[in-house]
């Protein structure tokens, strides 16, 4: 098959499902064509303009309405704004047409099979043949949907299943219908790895697929679980939140977001027309579910459904918390258990699974039925869904945010103890495992050469991942490939003359340990290497330098010791800038403080695109100390240009910092002057980040690196622009948008910043902006209220305005 390029993209419903796909799509930089139905009647606002059924405004406000309430949402459907304009609108009876001109039509009309074929026959009509065309269903068997179609319709049909919100959640299925071409699935499959960023598993056209199957039977069994242990909604979010890598919102406040009777749809789906389902019974509704649906208790677009916020005399708000027993709000009760304390020093959630299986107290008990009755039910699933288990994993992690799949869990806890579990619970595992068991095979993955094999049932050994060629697994790595490591960094040689250094600190924080492997991997790289990135693969990429030890040396007044540790930071930084080696730095999720002053210094960034990247200081009552303040002055320096008003560029840049903004995305990064527009790149893929960073650092190498000269050549205003500032922060104050100790922060960037008090504007070195933005730095250590931040933010992780 010739090359197939995807250059417009038609999207054919604008609900919230459609607009967020169109929005992916815009964020790709692909042309978007978003229709919908016309409306049938005026509303208010038209009748009142004298409109017509016949406007164009009118024809289109369902589809516009819907767009631009998406754009509207928190979090953003979009990466920059500006993407927008990449998005036309119509509606499918003046536009339909245009999908002629579209490489791929995506069907996301309302979930009915009569009104799908009806959209259907409508399309094929303008498709131009060889068309991709998809439908978005999220449980409608395909081989319905493409009935009574051509060849040529059929032949390029499937499903393309997105997970709300299709920004944000990476599962992508892609399920065939009778007639798909293998060529077509191929495509998308590759089309959503590489240019979509998602995890791309191949389904089955069974019920639900694979991430609804596997992800509805685990909340529903819990709401069964939750009822049998006397448990709480507090309790069951407690035990299925973060402390097993599962999302912040748990379960029940998952299904209030996610809504109610959207879950009883599947729910009810998979009952119906999965009747051979060995746990059949366990997708019949519990009464309390049946009574939430019964009074319209569906979660956060009714406004109540597991919690509810109210409003009290005071005019503050409550959430309360539905009490399942009474079926009557009360107040919050918080939860805590023996078994969840013994894991609070065990930082890998992949590492706690075996103690919260053991433990002797409630939570002991439901998580060896939770996971006794999951790791049964996904053995039975193969090969009904899917031929593998690492599918299953990629489906829950992908979709339901899950940090390990089940047979991962399953690997964590021992293959015997898991069998356990299953027996504990009256239930047994597929035969296949009995038969992997007696082949002496005890687990279900494997790593061979820093590739993941995984067992497959169906040749009774393990096979390689497909796919592995485009990224590099650091865990797969990191025991045979270890050049250095301390308790902070582990340093990997990734091949071709490139080193990694990867953070292993907590939350990735970076203090002593953190910097002193930085200093060695650039030693490292200078003496036997090419090149060196900077990068990991934990949930973020730094959220900035250790506070902790900042405070204690401020509080103890180690005044010296403190100001020799802010220089370390800054002779690290600027030693990964001034290095022999191209340094590649490869942030993702929060990145900020240190981690973006870290970035700042690289020779180039590679970002993903999921990058919320700022210099927030000012939460805890500093400026950027890490040469954060200096770079932005110099990079404020080098976008002057002749007549243009020098004080407003440095304005912008000063404005970044003083206002701790941080990018929603890597793309609105280079907004704010953190990236670099023309020299930093960004991936929509994360599992590709590292390969693409190594890559850079490897061309960079090859192509003549050559170590920078040290800049002595930065333009800084001096007193007028400190005047300018010091205005500016009265203002601010005057007009109270400021604290008293706010207005002290910004005042000492300020003095940074314009380069101290010059008569004049003058060139300047780093090394002479560096000593000015660590005097600053110090003496904001010295004040109470910094003190009283600092130690608000270790305590709640929040900022304190004070």
């Amino acid at each position: 098959m010739k090359n197939r390029h995807i250059q417009k993209v038609a999207v054919i419903g604008s609900g919230i499902m459609g607009s967020g796909i169109a929005c992916h799509f815009a964020n790709i930089g692909v042309e978007v064509l978003l229709l919908d139905i016309v409306p049938r009647e005026l509303n208010e606002a038209e009748k009142a303009r004298g409109l017509t059924l016949q406007d164009k405004a009118v024809r289109n406000r369902l589809v516009n309405d819907s767009l631009a309430g998406a754009l509207k949402s928190n979090p953003s459907p979009i990466y920059h704004r500006s993407f927008a304009q990449r998005i036309k609108t119509g509606n499918l009876e003046d536009d339909i047409s245009r999908v002629s001109e579209a490489d791929w039509i995506i069907e996301v009309v309302v979930e009915r099979l009569d009104i799908k074929k009806q959209v259907f026959e409508q399309l094929e009509k303008h498709r131009k043949p060889g068309t991709l065309i998809t439908s978005n269903t999220s449980g409608i068997p395909i081989a319905f949907m493409s009935e009574g179609r051509s060849a040529d319709f059929q032949e390029h049909f499937c499903g393309t299943h997105f997970f709300n919100p299709p920004r944000y959640l990476k599962l992508f299925e892609v399920i065939p219908g009778p007639a798909t071409r293998q060529d077509v699935l191929e495509f998308l499959a590759a089309y959503g790895e590489k240019f979509l960023g998602k995890t791309s598993v191949l389904a089955k056209d069974t019920p639900a697929f694979i991430g609804n199957r596997i992800g509805i039977f685990s909340i529903m069994s819990l709401f069964h679980a939750v009822k049998d242990l006397g448990m709480t909604v507090e309790e069951v979010d407690k035990l299925t939140g973060p402390v097993i890598g599962r999302p912040k919102s748990a379960t029940f406040r998952t299904v209030d977001v996610v809504g109610l009777d959207t879950l009883v749809h599947v729910a009810n789906g998979i009952r119906e027309n999965c009747p051979g389902d060995e746990r059949h019974e366990l997708f019949q509704l519990p009464g309390f579910i049946q009574t939430m649906v019964d009074q319209a208790w569906l979660g956060s677009k009714s406004g109540q459904g597991f919690y509810k916020k109210v409003r009290k005399p005071d005019g503050s708000s409550e959430i309360l918390t539905l009490d399942l027993d009474s079926m009557e709000y009360r107040s919050n009760k918080k939860a805590g258990f023996a078994t969840l304390e013994q894991t609070k020093t065990i930082d890998n959630v992949i590492d706690r699974f075996p103690v919260l299986v053991a433990g002797k107290d409630k939570a002991g008990e439901f998580y060896r039925k939770s996971f006794g009755a999951l790791f049964a039910y996904v053995t039975h699933r193969i090969p009904e869904i899917t031929d593998a288990p690492y599918k299953i994993d990629d489906a829950m992690k992908a979709g339901f945010g899950w940090e390990h799949g089940p047979f991962q869990i399953w690997d964590a806890i021992g293959l015997d103890k898991g069998l356990e579990l299953i027996a504990s619970v009256g239930q047994s595992p597929a035969g296949w495992v009995d038969k992997m068991k007696k082949a002496g095979i005890t687990s279900f993955y494997s790593v061979a050469d820093g590739d993941t094999l995984c067992y497959d049932p169906e040749a009774k050994t393990y096979a390689r991942i497909p796919g592995q060629d485009a990224f590099i697994i650091l865990d797969n790595i990191r025991k045979t490939r270890e050049v250095f490591s301390n308790t902070g960094v582990v340093v990997e040689d990734l091949g071709d003359g490139i080193l990694n250094v990867e953070f292993r600190s907590k939350m990735n924080t970076i203090g002593g340990d953190v910097l002193a492997g930085l200093n060695k991997a650039v030693d490292l790289a200078e003496q036997d290497f090419q090149g060196l990135v900077v990068g990991n693969q934990a949930a973020n990429f730094s959220v900035g330098a250790n506070i902790g030890m900042i405070f204690m040396m401020a509080v103890e007044q180690e005044y010296d010791e403190l100001a020799m540790a802010i220089k370390y930071f800054q002779d690290t930084m600027m030693r990964m800038r001034y290095s022999s080696i191209p340094v590649i730095a490869a942030p993702h999720g929060m990145t900020l403080g240190g981690g973006c002053e870290l970035s700042l210094h690289a020779d180039k960034v590679v970002a993903a695109a999921e990058t919320y990247m700022g210099l927030v200081e000012f939460g805890v009552g500093v400026i950027p100390g890490g040469g954060g303040s200096k770079e932005m002055t110099l990079r404020a320096s080098d976008t002057f240009r002749k007549d243009d008003v020098e004080l407003n560029a440095l304005r912008e840049y000063f404005l970044a910092v003083a206002t701790a903004k941080v990018s929603t995305s890597a793309y609105e990064a280079f907004d704010f002057g953190v990236l670099q527009k023309g020299k930093d790149v960004v991936v929509v893929n994360k599992d590709r980040q590292i390969a693409t960073a190594k890559a850079h650092a490897k061309l960079m190498a090859e192509s003549g690196y050559t170590q920078p000269i040290p800049r002595n050549d930065i333009k800084v205003l001096g007193k007028q622009a400190l005047g300018m500032f010091l205005v500016g922060t009265d203002s601010m104050k005057a007009g109270r948008y400021i604290s008293e100790h706010d207005k002290k922060i910004a005042n000492k960037l300020a003095y940074v910043m314009a380069g101290g008090d010059l008569s004049e504007a003058s060139y300047v070195s780093e090394a002479y902006l560096l000593e000015l933005e660590r005097e600053a730095f110090l003496s904001l250590c010295t004040e109470r209220k910094t003190l009283e931040r600092i130690q608000h933010m270790l305590k709640t992780g929040k900022p304190l305005r004070n």
